[in-house]
């Protein structure tokens, strides 16, 4: 495999820019990181037991040695830990020998361990029990050498809590393991994530090189991720667009998906409808029932519990009110895992003898937020337009009263 890929840069130059594209707009949604978001900080020690008998051809790991790691545990795409995500593992170790080596970045992904699962990702729920390798191979005196991890024990209560305990391992491509070392790591006093930012082609360990082909592969996703995020857009509050189009900044870009509807009722009827959660389900388009509303609905931190999708797949998840202005405006986090996270604002103006009602929404956390804004906005602007449509129907109907 490592052969096949050296002799075709072309196509592995093009699968990197392709990843590197994608980086890039993920970036859109994460500035900051566009993949692993949230994470764990940790640090310990890396006890190097050597290979001398079989020797891998990578001099830091044939030799013995004990090295200080600082590592950073995270989720791939930042899923709830309700559901399967890659799981990574970021070491950042400083070797203790030679005496001149620079500090070691090696990332490992969770996988499978045996052939060909140990090159195919795997998500899992947690890390407990979990493999994982480094993917793709380092370039030794001897040919390719894949690194691995095998998870012994972890702390019985929270990850944070105790000492995680690993096995280091190395094979060829297609050869068995063969362990040579013990990781041991314990996040820190305040449990925080780390700000190491981790290169594994600019920080390789003694006597290991990246082949042509995963630099190929790397490089460009690893800069697209290292420039600076877009200028961010900030939602100027109280802004409204006119009736059907978006809300803009004062930098002239899109904020929320923006629609309005003028609506011949009065705004107390309609704020009635809006301020039961019960009805939320007869007008909001998605949400398939109400399973149970807060008595405190709708000031701010309650929440309705509900449904989303058609019966029988139907997830169930909730909505938080977070800003309120009883009869005038209401401001929601509504979840809908897996999709993930929406911010909604709801605005009722009077005009004449009825009123103007505004939804103005957008992902902010989770897949949702992945799907680039010219695409996403009008999917939400049709959905809310028809939310809308329903929220009058209600409201001239007397629901509420």
């Amino acid at each position: 495999m490592t052969q096949h890929l050296s002799d075709a840069p072309a196509a592995t130059g093009a699968a990197g820019h392709a990843f590197a594209s994608l980086f890039r707009l993920l970036k859109l949604a994460r500035p900051d990181r566009p993949i692993h978001p949230h994470g764990l900080g940790l640090t310990g020690e890396l006890t190097r037991t050597g290979s001398a008998a079989a020797p891998s051809g990578i001099d830091w790991l044939d030799s013995a040695g004990k090295d200080q790691v600082e590592a950073r545990y995270s989720r791939s795409l930042g899923l709830p830990e309700t559901l399967p995500d890659i799981l990574g593992l970021a070491l950042r170790v400083t070797p203790s020998a030679p005496a001149n080596a620079s500090t070691a970045d090696v990332l490992f992904a969770s996988t499978g361990w045996q052939l060909p699962g140990r090159f195919l990702l795997q998500p899992r729920l947690d890390v407990a029990g979990a493999t994982m390798t480094t993917l793709m191979p380092y370039r030794g005196r001897k040919g390719p050498v894949l690194l691995g991890l095998r998870m012994r024990s972890l702390p019985p209560g929270p990850l944070a809590s105790g000492d995680w305990v690993l096995g280091l391992y190395w094979a060829t491509p297609a050869g068995p393991w063969q362990e040579c070392g013990e990781l041991r790591l314990r996040a820190g006093a305040d449990a925080a994530d780390s700000a190491l930012c981790f290169d594994p082609l600019g920080n390789q360990p003694p006597g290991a090189q990246a082949y042509g082909w995963t630099r190929r592969l790397r490089k460009p996703s690893y800069r697209a991720a290292q420039r600076p995020a877009p200028p961010a857009v900030v939602h100027r509050p109280g802004v409204h667009a006119h009736p059907g189009q978006e809300s803009t900044t004062a930098t002239g870009r899109n904020t929320m998906s923006t629609v309005s509807q003028q609506f011949n009722s009065p705004p107390a009827d309609v704020w009635r409808v809006i301020a039961d959660g019960w009805l939320y389900s007869g007008w909001v388009v998605g949400a398939s029932r109400i399973r149970d509303v807060d008595a405190e609905w709708p000031q701010v931190g309650a929440r309705l519990h509900h449904s989303v999708g058609a019966w029988p797949l139907v997830i169930d998840d909730s909505t938080k009110v977070t800003a309120v202005q009883p009869g005038r405006s209401l401001e929601l986090v509504a979840r809908g895992w897996p999709m993930g996270e929406a911010k909604v604002d709801i605005t009722v103006e009077e005009l004449g003898d009825g009123c103007k009602v505004t939804i103005a929404e957008d992902a902010i956390r989770g897949p949702g937020k992945l799907v680039p804004k010219f695409l996403r906005d009008p999917l939400i602007s049709a959905r809310n337009r028809e939310t809308l449509r329903r929220l009058e129907l209600m409201a001239v109907g007397g629901a509420g009263k």
